[in-house]
């Protein structure tokens, strides 16, 4: 079944046949990359520094993703930390470029820290 989500993405990207396994769909790393991509978009935004990911705190592939599937991640501020910030993303697949439904294909969640000009921990104001 075929889920609609209403607010942006953080990113959208169409897989190429360099993207694909042995098996000729989209390979996982790819998409993995791709999440935690859109999760440090989200996390800069809000803490308005360099973050660095520190965990991947669960990864599900729910559904294949093929080569032309336009592919848009979506991010969601679940907890703040001090330092850290853990995002869930939502990975959705539509067949043909938009032309159908998307299908939620992945979901994760990522755990990143804020760091300063020296790449330390640096704490986060809250602005939640």
């Amino acid at each position: 079944m075929a889920t609609e989500i209403t607010k942006q993405p953080e990113i959208r990207v169409l897989p190429m046949p360099s993207n694909t396994n042995a098996s000729g769909d989209i390979f996982g790393g790819w998409l993995m990359s791709q999440v935690d991509i859109a999760g440090s978009i989200a996390a800069h935004r809000y803490v308005g520094n360099r973050v660095v990911t520190v965990a991947v705190n669960e990864f599900l592939f729910i559904k294949p993703v093929l080569v032309g599937d336009l592919v848009s991640i979506y991010a969601d501020i679940v907890h703040i930390g001090n330092t850290s910030i853990r995002i869930t993303l939502d990975v959705m697949a539509e067949d043909g470029r938009g032309k159908e439904s998307a299908k939620k294909v992945a979901e994760a969640e990522l755990t990143y820290v804020s760091i300063d000009e020296n790449k330390r921990p640096k704490t986060i104001q809250t602005n939640l």
